[in-house]
């Protein structure tokens, strides 16, 4: 019987313990994705910081430019530089570079602006701007309200497909 009720005091024990170490478990999760949305910000931050003042001021601009015209865009950190998304769906991305800043607009975006992206050297979805010459910031903004309107078209033609199919 002593044995039994030691027994039941170690199970106890451990439980408790085991119920302590989930409760500090789940605490640290909700730290880690509280920091996790911080260092998204952070890291876009400390990315544009890297670079020299004027090339910083050009970043700074396109990211702003983004966020006016994309106002219901994810920000984000991917591939090493500054993403955007709508609709779960990417939308731009752009990076600083020795010479260029290189603006990726998926292949549909650059099929959409083949005669302005002409006299820019190219790639497959992207861009490069020349840091020895005016960036295009009113082309960036088409680009980024064709894109955002692209992405709005295919996820509501998603929708209604959804529905069809659910009826």
């Amino acid at each position: 019987m002593i044995c039994s009720i030691i027994f039941i005091h170690l199970i106890e024990d451990v439980y408790d313990e085991f119920l302590r170490f989930v409760i500090h478990i789940n605490k640290l999760t909700v730290i880690v994705n509280r920091h996790s949305k911080t260092t998204e910000m952070n890291e876009i931050e400390t990315y544009i910081k890297q670079f020299p003042d004027n090339v910083q001021e050009i970043l700074r601009n396109i990211r702003k430019l983004v966020k006016d015209n994309a106002i219901e865009a994810e920000e984000m950190f991917a591939y090493g530089m500054p993403a955007y998304k709508t609709n779960k769906k990417p939308l731009v991305y752009f990076a600083a570079f020795k010479n260029h800043i290189g603006f990726y607009a998926k292949p549909s975006g650059h099929r959409e602006f083949q005669d302005e992206f002409s006299k820019y050297k190219q790639g497959k979805g992207s861009v490069q701007f020349p840091l020895d010459k005016p960036i295009p910031y009113k082309l960036i903004e088409r680009i980024v309200k064709f894109r955002v309107t692209e992405n709005n078209k295919k996820a509501n033609a998603k929708r209604i497909l959804t529905k069809q199919t659910d009826n």
